[in-house]
């Protein structure tokens, strides 16, 4: 795993993988309540950490989804070093709590990433 990359295998693709993280997942918030996350710890004996990123079309048009989607990954890849002491199996799904198009219209990582590293202290903590 690089340290600063986001490849495939640290992504989640599986339909099973997300219905786990969506059916038997936890939630948690971050600070501003801007961003949530739900994950799922597994038994499989591996160590890695799978992420995703969702996002609601309610919260606006395509690309300011992909926008957000784009400065979610971006924050969660120069600071994924916060959870790699990781000793299961973990899948994580962030998306946005309150955050949208109408209020925020434009983004930028300093709006993203603060609650994104807290989101990672908080799923590090928990575990």
């Amino acid at each position: 795993m690089k340290r600063f990359g986001l490849s495939k295998k640290e992504r989640i693709k599986k339909k099973n993988d997300f219905s786990r993280v969506y059916n038997s997942g936890k939630i948690i918030y971050s600070n501003g309540r801007k961003l949530k996350a739900i994950f799922y710890l597994g038994e499989d004996g591996e160590k890695n950490v799978k992420v995703a990123f969702g996002i609601s079309k309610k919260a606006g048009n395509a690309a300011w989804r992909n926008r957000l989607r784009r400065l979610l990954k971006e924050s969660y890849r120069l600071n994924k070093e916060i959870l790699s002491e990781q000793n299961n199996s973990l899948y994580v799904v962030f998306s946005p709590n309150t955050l949208n198009k109408k209020k925020h219209p434009k983004l930028y990582l300093r709006d993203v990433e603060a609650d994104v590293v807290d989101l990672l202290k908080k799923l590090r903590n928990n575990l």
